[in-house]
């Protein structure tokens, strides 16, 4: 039994829907720049009639908005939301669905170890989250020989483009390890959406009062396009923050999981 061709074969529609859809939104989104280079004065104007809290809360930085990378961090923000929903639910589902499908023991008595099928699973996460930036990846270059901007740094662009594979290999590992405590989950949405928010939420909140330490607390926030726009470089010590998560997060899961109790029902 391939554990990792099936698995792969489990996540492939989810895959392409999820692949679809956030290229989709960043398209469509996209597709509205020309309008705010266009009329950048008047979109400036009206930004600022915006209190400077809702500005800081939902990404709008008067500075750089109207300039193409400004404009696609903002969007980009969303994408990374949805893209960490998309991570968060694989990683959640990763073992809870064995139980909630009542297959948990049947995989048990087949003639591989607990270690492979951890591998494998997670493996199959990371190659469907990697097939997913590849077709974003590709959407959005494709969208800047379609817009064609005069200001386009293809540096900084690619860097925050990339940024949502990060972003997703730390949410997959939380799911994961959330797949690995909990003894049944009735809905993997409704847990990949509450975690996913409450840390946006939280990035947000970190936004309007400007506390740097917050930053530590929401990976939104290890990958802030603001700052690459303004560094052109990552943040590197929220980036080796990132690396611990998920390695320990990966580290507790394989613990865990080799000697606990695995129920079918």
């Amino acid at each position: 039994m391939n554990v990792f061709l099936h698995e792969l074969k489990m996540y492939r529609k989810s895959t392409i829907i999820w692949s679809l859809g956030i290229s989709g939104a960043m398209i469509f989104f996209m597709m509205f720049y020309p309008t705010f280079s266009d009329g950048a004065d008047v979109v400036k104007k009206a930004l600022q009639g915006f209190p400077e809290v809702v500005r800081k809360a939902f990404g709008l930085y008067i500075d750089i908005i109207t300039s193409f990378t400004g404009y696609y961090s903002y969007v980009f923000m969303y994408i990374m939301l949805c893209g960490a929903i998309q991570a968060m639910n694989f990683g959640t589902s990763m073992l809870s669905k064995e139980v909630r499908d009542k297959t948990a023991d049947f995989l048990m008595t087949k003639p591989i170890s607990r270690k492979k099928i951890m591998t494998s699973k997670l493996l199959a996460i990371v190659v469907s989250l990697i097939a997913t930036n590849i077709v974003y990846l590709s959407s959005a270059i494709i969208m800047t020989k379609v817009l064609k901007p005069d200001n386009l740094d293809i540096q900084i662009f690619i860097m925050i483009s990339l940024s949502l594979f990060f972003i997703q290999v730390i949410f997959a590992s939380f799911g994961v390890v959330i797949s690995v405590l909990a003894k049944k989950i009735k809905s993997v949405l409704s847990v990949s959406l509450g975690t996913v928010f409450s840390f946006f939420i939280i990035s947000m909140f970190g936004s309007v009062i400007g506390e740097e330490k917050v930053k530590y607390i929401t990976p939104f926030k290890y990958f802030d396009s603001v700052n690459i726009i303004k560094n052109s470089q990552y943040d590197y010590p929220l980036l080796a923050v990132g690396a611990f998560i998920v390695i320990t997060a990966v580290a507790i899961s394989y613990i865990i999981y080799v000697k606990r109790d695995i129920h079918a029902v």
